[in-house]
């Protein structure tokens, strides 16, 4: 066992690097996610990702080993899909959403998953904001329940993806469990993933990755690293549906100046109870938001029809 003779591969600097297959970039991820390799290992392994990026092959086979090993949710009922927020950058500059995009799916009937975890030390986590809404976290899966939302830590999914995930602090880099957990599906049925991007190499990576896995998504840009839209803007959206790609809405022009009931403050206080008077009516829920929303429910509605018997 060891990954040493991947990394001659890929740690040849972003010229000289040669890109894993799927089968070979599931064997190296699942040793990771299994504990089997040394520090220094794992060290040049993220260093070297780093340098090289990720390819569709390495994406997918990260994926396989990641399904291979992590807690399934229960399959929602009726052929509905679970709708699977991830949330590992939290809030920086402006309030995290994804608590509010969650609440306003479940008031539409939906069942909704967000998990994360801390990877940055100073930023407000949506599982913050969630567990000041009074939801605590979940310690293992459960079924959810139509029109609920649930929370749970990347560690009770899958502890080995954590650890990858925690290398962060200890490096100071993004990992390869960055990419992987921002896509995981962690359901025994149909599920619909929201992912966002922040760079335009990774529109075209994420798009053929649903496309080789035959997953549901939705594709966007987010909010300083959330799924959650932009409330100043509205930006293109693309769907998944078994892989299948569908541009959903253009990106409109423009980006707007404040954003009504906005609140200043990032902190958790903040933010909660901002969540709730949009939740109550005393704010307007914003334009982007409300766009996400409707188009995470047509999606929903696409995938409900084809696991329909």
């Amino acid at each position: 066992m060891g990954i040493s003779h991947y990394i001659k591969e890929i740690g040849r600097g972003a010229r000289g690097a040669k890109a894993l297959d799927r089968t070979q970039a599931a064997d190296l991820f699942g040793q990771v996610l299994d504990g089997q390799v040394s520090d220094l290992e794992l060290g040049a392994f993220c260093v070297a990702m780093r340098i090289k990026g990720e390819s569709v092959d390495e994406m997918c086979g990260f994926l396989d080993a990641v399904q291979e090993r992590i807690a399934l949710f229960p399959a929602c009922a009726h052929g509905r899909p679970l709708v699977v927020l991830p949330s590992y950058n939290g809030a920086r500059k402006l309030p995290v959403l994804t608590p509010l995009l969650a609440l306003l799916l479940a008031r539409a009937g939906q069942s909704v998953l967000l998990h994360g975890m801390r990877t940055e030390a100073r930023r407000v986590l949506a599982s913050d904001v969630l567990e000041g809404l009074g939801i605590p976290a979940l310690t293992a899966p459960e079924a959810i329940a139509p029109g609920s939302v649930a929370h749970i830590a990347t560690g009770a999914l899958l502890p080995g993806l954590a650890r990858l995930l925690a290398v962060r602090q200890v490096i100071g880099l993004r990992t390869p469990g960055h990419s992987v957990a921002k896509l995981i599906a962690p359901c025994a049925g149909p599920a619909l993933v929201v992912a966002s991007y922040t760079h335009a190499e990774y529109f075209e990576l994420l798009g053929a990755t649903f496309g080789a896995k035959k997953m549901h998504a939705l594709l966007s840009r987010g909010l300083e690293g959330e799924v959650a839209a932009d409330p100043r803007r509205q930006p293109r959206y693309d769907g998944y549906i078994a892989g299948r790609h569908q541009l959903l809405q253009e990106q409109q022009g423009g980006t707007a100046a404040e954003v009504p009931g906005l609140p200043a403050e990032i902190d958790v206080v903040s933010t909660a109870a901002y969540t709730r008077r949009v939740l109550a009516g005393d704010a307007p829920v914003p334009v982007a938001l409300q766009q996400q929303v409707d188009q995470i429910l047509l999606l929903t509605r696409q995938i409900t029809a084809l696991e329909r018997p």
